[in-house]
């Protein structure tokens, strides 16, 4: 029997595939988004699908395959190609928390991830500069 103390938040809530659900109910919020939308790559969106659930599984105490394949995730410095101010870190943080409210995760789960991506969300940010206009 697994002693309880040592499962990780990855084994609790049912592994790679409950971390990809999550990721696919944000990419569905974000598609929509006209702040966020923009930034993303369209063309490969199951590549950003699958970047972002291996991150987050790795995170949570999974398999580190994103590691392995994309070195040491340097969220900072891969993020500052995009205009990631506070209107950008509201919308992301918006979809991300209705994605895990979406999800059945127990109560400490659900507390933990969502203080995980508020602080994430803002260490993000890397310009006060007002969101461009689409063309």
């Amino acid at each position: 029997m697994t002693d309880p103390a040592a499962l990780t938040v990855y084994d609790e809530i049912g592994g790679m595939d409950t971390f990809e659900e999550l990721t696919r109910r944000f990419y569905d919020d974000v598609q929509a988004d006209e702040v966020l939308w923009p930034m993303y790559p369209q063309e490969d969106l199951e590549g950003a699908i699958w970047r972002l659930s291996r991150f987050l599984a790795q995170y949570w105490g999974g398999p580190s395959t994103y590691s392995e394949a994309r070195g040491h995730p340097r969220l900072r410095m891969r993020h500052n190609p995009f205009h990631v101010n506070p209107e950008a870190r509201e919308h992301w943080l918006k979809h991300m928390t209705a994605a895990v409210e979406s999800m059945e995760f127990p109560p400490m789960v659900r507390t933990q991830m969502l203080e995980y991506f508020d602080r994430a969300a803002t260490a993000m940010v890397n310009t006060f500069e007002p969101t461009p206009k689409a063309n």
